[in-house]
């Protein structure tokens, strides 16, 4: 088992070796070309800022104001149906658009009702088998400038509603 913790310190130095290393084996100039894959990675963060502020922003708000949590409120009698506990509409609504404000959302979870509860086990299942797709589809379709997104948005919330279903019946059969 040693083995492994080894071979992980050793695998970013490995790799960051051989790339230089193959890159002055072809004559390239290795320093030059890190510096323009820096520029060019700048400009893209340059560009997609705006656009991750606003969403951090938006989600921001939406959580301060209480609106989640009326939203919860709105929709309690479908999630009823559905069996998915109300406090986790405030986390599925969210993580469609914002990982860490998810995140605390999931803390909240876990402090209200603890990590190996039902919900908390639903809540932590949740973030791993679903996407902040609005911000994935933003970002990444801003930064390789796609105009026509066809179908992505209607597949990922397919997925999303797939992962719900999948971590509240997980987390059921975990309980038990």
């Amino acid at each position: 088992m040693k083995i492994l913790l080894y071979l992980s310190d050793l695998i970013l130095p490995l790799v960051i070796f051989y790339v230089v290393s193959y890159g002055l084996s072809q004559n390239r100039p290795v320093y030059d070309d890190f510096i323009h894959g820096a520029k060019n990675g700048l400009k893209t963060v340059v560009e997609i800022a705006p656009t991750l502020i606003g969403l951090l922003t938006a989600v921001s708000v939406l959580r301060a104001s209480g609106l989640l949590d009326l939203l919860a409120h709105c929709l309690s009698g479908l999630t009823d149906w559905f069996r998915i506990p109300s406090a986790l509409v405030p986390l599925i609504l969210v993580r469609m658009f914002s990982s860490s404000a998810a995140n605390g959302l999931v803390t909240d979870i876990f402090s209200n009702y603890g990590p190996d509860s039902t919900i908390g086990m639903a809540a932590s299942i949740l973030m791993s088998c679903t996407e902040t797709i609005f911000y994935t589809m933003s970002v990444y379709f801003i930064a390789a400038k796609v105009k026509k997104t066809r179908y992505t948005l209607a597949g990922a919330l397919l997925a999303t509603v797939a992962g719900v279903a999948a971590s509240i019946f997980l987390a059921g059969r975990l309980a038990y």
